[in-house]
């Protein structure tokens, strides 16, 4: 390992990533950038890309520094949701423009940021410890805002058949609202995607009575969803929520009374609830 001070600044790399227009799953040369900077610093990286017709075509990348006990790992993702309405931004999303000492880009949080301080952090830390024991690590996905089919269960999947093993771990999620350090969480809540389909009949808007119109059926289940209490959530976790993400129907045309009418929505949980 040669030091780069460039590397003990998080804002560099996480300008180079922000950069990247790595939306689930594309990556954008995100992944290339992170295993370059951890080459750097001495890490032996692998990538493990993954395939599947629900998930798409994704690549993840696997980092270790050291082959002692125990192994300190750092998770995270590489990509990012979709920007929505490029007009509505301030600054452009991929831009990574810093104003008033702020950074602006799609990823700055959620977690372009956080890998970049993790680097700055390893780089400042080997820098001091040249000989430190057991073991460093980064896992790091490009399948966390999507599907998830193709990442992280994977990744363990085959590092653990493998014989590799993770004895800690840390996520660089976002969790601080106010300030920086103002709190750590002790893990990640669950996350139900759900799609909600209420079928109908089919027929033309002038003659209803032989048509079945879904859609005001499915708003009252919605309606009722949305007033559904999970829980008072935890002391580490607050209550399980549930947010409507989706909703279509129709044609495309405004005179047909639509066969079917489908919603998305997703629920967030604590550690009171479960999948099932």
């Amino acid at each position: 390992m040669s030091h780069n001070p460039k590397f003990d600044d998080p804002l560099f790399l996480a300008v180079d990533l922000i950069r990247c227009p790595s939306i689930t799953p594309e990556d954008h040369g995100a992944l290339d950038l992170l295993q370059a900077a951890l080459e750097h610093l001495g890490f032996t990286c692998r990538r493990f890309p993954f395939s599947s017709k629900e998930g798409g075509d994704v690549d993840n990348l696997y980092a270790r520094l050291g082959t002692g006990s125990p192994n300190f790992c750092y998770a995270g993702h590489t990509d990012v949701v979709p920007v929505g309405d490029k007009k509505v931004w301030k600054y452009p999303p991929f831009a990574a423009e810093v104003v008033d000492g702020v950074l602006y880009g799609r990823g700055a949080s959620d977690m372009k940021g956080a890998i970049a301080a993790y680097v700055a952090a390893l780089s400042n830390f080997l820098e001091k410890h040249k000989d430190f024991k057991g073991s460093l690590s980064l896992l790091i996905t490009g399948d966390e805002e999507g599907p998830a089919k193709n990442g992280t269960k994977k990744m363990l999947r085959s590092l653990t058949e493998e014989g590799e093993v993770i004895d800690m771990c840390l996520v660089g999620e976002p969790t601080n609202v106010t300030k920086l350090g103002e709190m750590i969480k002790v893990g990640r809540r669950g996350s139900l995607n759900t799609t909600l389909t209420v079928h109908g009949k089919q027929g033309h808007a002038a003659y209803p009575e032989s048509a079945y119109n879904p859609v005001p059926d499915l708003t009252l289940v919605l309606d009722a969803l949305r007033e559904w209490k999970l829980d008072d959530g935890t002391e580490f976790f607050p209550p399980s929520n549930l947010e409507i993400t989706n909703l279509t129907a129709g044609t495309g045309v405004f005179n047909v009374i639509p066969g079917k009418a489908r919603a998305k929505f997703n629920i967030r949980f604590n550690d009171l609830q479960t999948s099932e």
